[in-house]
Formats: C-alpha cells, structure tokens, sequence
C-alpha cells in the first residue's frame, strides 16, 4: 500500500513538471520572439533547424519500424535522439528569430492560404506536441509499457505531422529569405 501510494505522489510530482514546462516552453519562446539581439546575424540557421526536422522525421520513422521488429534498446535511443533534436531545433529557431526579423510569406493565390494552414496547424501542434511527448517518453521509463504504447500512437503522428511540416514551411518560405 505504501509502495502505491508513493509511486502516485510520484507520477503527481512529474505531472506537474510536465505541465509547467509545457506551459514555459510556448511562453519563454513567444517571450524571446519579443527579444532583438543586433549585431549578430544568423541566417545561415533555417535551413540548419529544417534539416534537423527532416532528421527527426526519418529517425521517428525508424524508431516505429524498431520497436514493430522487437528492436526496443535501438527504439529508445532513436526516440531519446529524436527529444533531443527537437531541442536543439527549439533553440536555433529561437536563437534566430532573435537575430533576424521575420520574413513575409510572398507567395500568392492557392498556395498562400496553403502556406498558412500548414504554418498554423504546425505551430499550433508543435505546442501540444510538448506534454504528448514528455508524457509519452515518462509512461516508458517508469516501465508502463501498456499506457505508452496508447499515448504513443496518438503522439507519433502529431510529432511525425510537426517534423515534416516544419521542413514543408522551411521549403516554401526560404524562396523569401532576404
């Protein structure tokens, strides 16, 4: 009774953790956006941070392959890798948008509303893709396999949809990089 008891504090504690960062991470980052740091210039970054979307996709991909095949030693550190790149994506995108001004979207007719949609839908899930994720990643490494393997296939394919619009935005925007 009391190993029950401590296991729910426990998963209380982290549930709060997970919130918090997933509450701060969208705020620190709208934050930052705020923030102009001149006289550097980091342009060189988004095709840099695209890249490691398009990593992450392929690695995502590999990890579901991993563990489908019995692989799950090569399934975690694929998924370990693939939090981590989107770290590091975070905080080139924010370290660019800290250096460079936005740059408008000149597409025009079909494809701007396209653009857009799949601009917003990809911010938008790239939010809720945080607690998905660290939710997810924490269900495995308490060893409940049976609750991450359900979170997990509704977090796969946000992350998945979230990795491969970030190249597809990427790829129509960059035609407007100055």
């Amino acid at each position: 009774m009391k190993k029950e008891v401590t296991a729910v504090q426990e998963n209380r504690k982290y549930t709060k953790v997970i919130v918090t960062v997933s509450v701060l991470i969208p705020v620190v980052v709208a934050i930052l956006f705020g923030v102009k740091v001149p006289g550097y210039t980091l342009s060189f970054l988004p095709p840099v941070y695209a890249t490691i979307n398009g990593i992450t996709a392929v690695l995502l991909i590999a990890a579901i392959i991993c563990i489908k095949s019995g692989y799950r030693k090569y399934h975690e550190r694929l998924m370990k890798t693939c939090i981590l790149l989107s770290a590091l994506f975070l905080v080139l995108y924010v370290l660019y948008h800290m250096t460079s001004e936005s740059t408008p979207f000149g597409g025009q007719g079909a494809i701007r509303y396209v653009y857009y949609f799949i601009l917003v839908t990809h911010i938008f899930l790239s939010i809720g893709v945080i607690p998905m994720v660290l939710f997810t990643y924490l269900r495995a490494w308490q060893g409940e396999f049976v609750r991450h393997k359900a979170l997990a296939r509704f977090t796969f394919p946000v992350w998945l949809y979230v990795a491969i619009t970030g190249v597809m935005v990427y790829l129509m925007i960059s035609p407007y990089y100055l």
